[in-house]
């Protein structure tokens, strides 16, 4: 287990339970449970009074913890029948970004979403989650594809933002990620976008511009990182805590916006803990808005999902 900063008295006490239970392990005479017990209930006291009431930078934290389930868990784990589509037919793959055609509940769809990696190996080939543009470009053709047969399309949004890059901007990294976006305005098909872990700036939005968004509670959506904000703003990257209370970037700042239609619980300590659940959990929320949106004409929908987002902002605002 991987313990955040703010997570250090509680990686304390959950050291001291494993360590009494492996000296026990190693000594048939030796009765420990009683005592690890009631370290554990310490530790869960504890838990839940550090996720009692997160800040918004611990939120950020938490959303990137590497141990949060990753795009492909869900997709391994939710959809069957996963048959990956590659490139951009301009340019090259992106590792990026995973996208391909599935079953959901049985029922055919596209999936694409932003791949991170698990381990050094993995993050260095996805590169962090940061696509290039043909992974928009690739996510732009999956999109046509889905049109053209009528597939509803789920996105699974976990990025840093996209990849700032002297190649990927002179292969137009901007103009992708508007085709993109644009794209999601246009398709007459059910939208429905979760963001899982990070959405950050337009690499998010690109894959986010949804008829119906969700993000998980401890998720955060921001044109910005409350680093580069703060880098801006102030010319101090230090001042991010003061950046991530300012962009409001939090699950629940956005369901009071207007921009997150539904926030889907973590289990107390983050989808990190319990990333099995998290991953039904998620599951759950996309056959409900999936749901909502099936046998609407492609015209409604595509009506509706504009004027969404021409509305974005105006709840709210006074908070």
């Amino acid at each position: 287990m991987n313990y955040l900063d703010f997570e250090k008295p509680l990686a304390e006490i959950e050291g001291k339970a494993e360590e009494l239970r492996a000296m026990a392990r190693g000594n048939a005479e030796m009765d420990v449970e009683a005592e690890a017990a009631a370290l554990d209930r310490k530790a869960q006291d504890l838990l839940k009074d550090l996720y009692k009431n997160l800040s918004p930078w611990r939120k950020c934290q938490v959303a990137r913890h590497p141990d949060r389930p990753h795009c492909k868990d869900y997709v391994d784990a939710l959809f069957t029948e996963f048959t990956p589509l590659s490139g951009d037919r301009n340019f090259a793959e992106d590792q990026a970004v995973i996208g391909g055609l599935a079953r959901f509940d049985d029922k055919p769809v596209v999936v694409i979403g932003h791949e991170k990696g698990n381990d050094t190996r993995t993050r260095l080939e996805r590169n962090f989650g940061m696509a290039r543009p043909e992974g928009y470009r690739k996510a732009v053709r999956l999109m046509d594809l889905a049109d053209r047969f009528g597939l509803p399309v789920v996105s699974l949004v976990d990025t840093p933002g996209a990849y700032p890059g002297k190649g990927a901007e002179e292969r137009g990294q901007s103009e992708a990620i508007a085709r993109s976006t644009q794209k999601c305005l246009q398709i007459g098909v059910p939208i429905v976008s979760v963001i899982i872990g990070e959405g950050g700036s337009g690499g998010a939005v690109a894959f986010a511009t949804a008829d119906r968004l969700a993000m998980l509670e401890h998720s955060i959506y921001s044109v910005i990182s409350p680093e580069g904000c703060a880098s801006i703003l102030w010319k101090d990257a230090e001042k991010m805590r003061e950046a991530a209370e300012a962009l409001r970037l939090t699950a629940q700042d956005l369901h009071t916006l207007g921009v997150a239609d539904l926030i889907v619980k973590e289990p107390l300590g983050g989808a990190q803990r319990d990333p099995k659940g998290t991953v039904a959990a998620v599951g759950k929320a996309i056959s409900s808005l999936l749901s909502d949106l099936d046998g609407q004409a492609p015209k409604k929908l595509v009506a509706a999902r504009r004027k969404k987002y021409l509305d974005m902002g105006s709840r709210g605002l006074a908070a």
